[in-house]
């Protein structure tokens, strides 16, 4: 934001921003493809004075989509989807109406959660082309996976086979998903591999799983699983909204009754979340 114009400080606790002379294009090049600083740098470009380039963009279909939300409302973009996005400014953006894509995360999420139970789950207003790579691995740990009208099906009949994983930026394999496919090789048949390439942090939410009795040795970048037929009932805490998910997927593979504090956190990204799941046949229920 700097290079566009922008002075930030910090002040008692808070972030305060202001661009005197207003906002100017410029090039910019990310060290890191990242979803936030692309959202948000494109945003400011589009009311700023000039050209904005910039380089090793995001590719996720949430930065396409809000690149056609701000096209929409008269913005000059090009190169969504790509690397490289050129934004040339203009002077005011104006009212629409706008649909967002549905959530490929917690499309995800639902996909992971019938293959971990072996369960059977269709999921409504989704869409898979967003989603190629966890579905593959998905396919390769035995579940079935079709195609619906508007979505698709996911159906597991067996204990899933252990997959080795990398996350990457959009196209691989999301991190936010990475919870998810930790929790599945922790009861699957073999060995796995998941390597975090993307959010330091996440492997945070490790320490909780071995709680359940799940078999994992974190080294660096890489955590090694041994699948095992069924995790333990433990108390556990969710520090983020995906831990928060994949410990709740995880206790419902495990035997007895297990505590996941910090809910507000999955709250966050799965409204609803228990209810949904008590209505596929889960014994959830939130505890206040």
């Amino acid at each position: 934001m700097a290079e566009l114009g922008a002075k930030a400080h910090n002040e008692h606790g808070y972030v305060i921003a202001e661009a005197p002379h207003g906002l100017v294009g410029a090039e910019i090049t990310l060290d890191f493809p990242s979803v936030g600083a692309t959202e948000n740098i494109m945003t400011a470009a589009v009311l700023a004075k000039g050209k904005t380039i910039l380089d090793n963009a995001a590719r996720e279909p949430d930065i396409v989509d809000l690149g056609n939300f701000l096209i929409s409302m008269g913005a000059d973009i090009t190169g969504l989807g790509t690397p490289k996005i050129e934004i040339i400014g203009v002077k005011t953006l104006t009212p629409t109406d706008h649909t967002t894509l549905p959530d490929r995360v917690v499309t995800g999420t639902w996909a992971f959660a019938a293959a971990i139970t072996q369960g059977d789950i269709t999921i409504h207003n989704c869409r898979p082309s967003d989603l190629e790579v966890p579905l593959d691995k998905l396919v390769l740990a035995g579940a079935v996976i079709t195609t619906t009208k508007d979505g698709i099906r996911v159906k597991m009949d067996r204990r899933p086979k252990a997959i080795d994983v990398a996350t990457l930026p959009y196209p691989g394999f999301p991190t936010d998903l990475q919870p998810m496919i930790i929790a599945l090789n922790s009861i699957a048949d073999g060995d796995a591999i998941v390597t975090e390439n993307v959010f330091e942090g996440r492997f945070m939410f490790v320490n909780e799983l071995t709680r359940l009795g799940a078999k994992i040795r974190v080294d660096g970048h890489h955590a090694a699983i041994s699948g095992i037929p069924q995790l333990s009932s433990a108390p556990v805490v969710a520090t983020d909204i995906r831990a928060g998910a994949g410990l709740i997927l995880a206790g419902l593979v495990s035997d007895g009754v297990t505590f996941v504090e910090g809910g507000y956190h999955v709250d966050r990204g799965y409204p609803n979340f228990a209810e949904q799941l008590q209505a596929l046949g889960a014994d959830v229920s939130r505890v206040d």
